[in-house]
């Protein structure tokens, strides 16, 4: 499902998709009907521009918590112009299958066809200039002192949206040596077991905020 009131991006986009094996279910140009052919189609993934008609404020954020609250497991990648810092932590906070990626972004074709195979696979992705601006934002200690180096790369690529089986080949080590990593990483970060926060994307988001 395609959600940007540029028509012109929009058709590209669809026509890009179509060549690239996905089936492109609906099209929207504002929040109110893509909530509207969400509901009704219920597709696999939705990719929402963050300002759209009628105010161009964030009412793409606000059909992407929409979506997110009545259909779960509907991946979710929202585009944007610029960086919205706020909005972007906010929507990377919500959980798996979720995505943030700068239109400029896009141009890579390559790039933006794996983003959204591994967002729909449950990855988190985010767009490396958000990195950048959270380095310019950054206020406070870095929450990851107490992490070793190896675990530091591990959650870098864990910050890309890699799996533990894909860290464990880029590294050269057993999957089940990245899955120690990932637990002492949930450990040193304080976040415990928890039935409503993805700990995952929750240390992702700690390291990116330190970053």
């Amino acid at each position: 499902m395609l959600a940007d009131d540029d028509v012109l991006l929009r058709e590209g986009l669809a026509s890009l998709l179509e060549r690239s094996g996905f089936e492109v279910v609906g099209q929207a140009g504002d929040g109110a009907e893509v909530l509207a052919q969400v509901r009704s189609t219920e597709p696999d993934a939705v990719i929402i521009d963050i300002r759209m008609p009628p105010g161009h404020a964030t009412e793409g954020l606000e059909a992407a918590r929409v979506i997110r609250a009545e259909l779960p497991s509907t991946a979710i990648l929202v585009l944007s112009a610029h960086v919205e810092l706020d909005e972007a932590m906010e929507l990377l906070a919500g959980g798996e299958r979720i995505g943030y990626l700068l239109k400029s972004r896009v141009t890579d074709i390559g790039v933006f066809i794996e983003t959204i195979k591994r967002i729909v696979a449950g990855a988190a992705v985010v767009d490396p200039s958000l990195v950048q601006e959270l380095v310019m934002a950054r206020r406070r200690r870095d929450p990851l002192d107490d992490l070793s180096p190896r675990e530091r790369e591990v959650l870098a690529l864990m910050a890309g949206g890699a799996s533990n089986a894909g860290i464990a080949r880029q590294i050269f080590v057993s999957e089940g040596t990245v899955e120690k990593h990932v637990r002492s990483i949930l450990m040193k970060l304080d976040l415990p077991e928890s039935e409503s926060d993805h700990r995952r994307v929750l240390a992702v988001l700690r390291f990116l905020e330190a970053r």
